[in-house]
């Protein structure tokens, strides 16, 4: 008689392994492109650029180490010095302006309005933000243009007169600033309609029983209860700010003199015009350190001023 064995099955626990390191094997699969994607087009040039920084290099010659020389040549550029004191005066007028026109807006919208005009006005003000910043900046300076401009023509029917906007410093500043924030309080806008809806009716409703209306009600019950939006759109209003580029660029060259230029421009100016990529380097690293220096202290202010339910 033949006999037969009896092949060994797999246990529970063996399939239950098998299974695990399949799908980790999956996972990594589909995150391959993306980690791929993020070394090359991010992680690699930030490490080259932090190296690069300590070297003078105009691509046609060998790189040279310098140590901190770039870091002492940046401290003692003027130009660089002055771009800097612009992106942060910028910074401080665009927040304020951005989160209180935001605010102010989202509280509107979401008053006893009816919904199609909420969606509405949710588009409306939303829709400058999808628009290319460089063709939104080249329309702007043709508005304002001193010559032919329809904001001057404007001024000039009611007897104004003609304003040098993009002419004088104070001018050009004014029109970058209201640009930019003309452009990007949308997003701002949303992440405070979000905000604003999630505070209950129930809640303004008994605070009108005891008598709290009006600015009253704004500050004791909305601004508290909006503070973690106000906290996020903050940080993201300060960090793009701080990168802002397109708008000057576009509408003034950095001029007047250096009245609008910033600290990215410097670093666009002094890579591909002036063929520094030490010192370009040096100010991006500056930059970005300051970004994180500025999140840092809103994170530990908001231990003060956020309230959370």
């Amino acid at each position: 008689m033949s006999t037969k064995t009896a092949l060994p099955t797999a246990t529970p626990q063996v399939d239950a392994r098998r299974s695990r390191k399949q799908n980790q094997l999956l996972v990594w699969v589909f995150l391959a492109p993306t980690l791929i994607g993020l070394g090359l087009f991010s992680f690699v040039p930030i490490i080259g650029s932090i190296v690069l920084a300590f070297f003078r290099w105009d691509i046609i010659t060998a790189p040279e180490f310098v140590g901190l020389q770039n870091f002492a040549e940046l401290a003692a550029n003027p130009t660089v010095r002055v771009s800097f004191f612009n992106t942060i005066t910028f910074v401080i007028a665009a927040v304020i302006i951005q989160l209180a026109i935001a605010l102010g807006l989202a509280i509107l919208v979401q008053s006893r309005m009816p919904e199609r005009v909420r969606t509405f006005f949710r588009s409306t003000l939303f829709f400058p933000l999808i628009l290319s910043a460089a063709s939104v900046s080249l329309i702007m300076s043709y508005l304002f243009n001193q010559e032919f401009g329809l904001v001057n023509q404007f001024l000039n029917l009611l007897g104004i007169g003609s304003v040098g906007w993009l002419t004088t410093g104070f001018g050009a500043k004014v029109v970058v600033l209201l640009v930019y924030v003309w452009q990007n309080f949308g997003f701002t806008f949303l992440l405070f309609i979000g905000g604003v809806s999630g505070i209950p009716r129930a809640v303004y409703e008994a605070s009108a029983i005891d008598g709290v209306t009006g600015l009253k009600q704004f500050r004791h019950i909305t601004l508290p209860l909006v503070s973690p939006t106000m906290l996020v759109a903050s940080v993201m209003a300060i960090i793009s700010a701080l990168q802002i580029f397109d708008q000057p660029y576009v509408l003034t060259r950095g001029g007047p003199g250096d009245s609008t230029r910033t600290a990215v421009m410097v670093i666009y100016e002094s890579a591909f015009q002036q063929l520094e990529f030490g010192l370009a380097s040096a100010i991006g690293i500056v930059l970005t350190l300051l970004i994180m220096l500025v999140t840092a202290i809103q994170f530990q202010l908001s231990k003060r001023f956020v309230f959370y339910e």
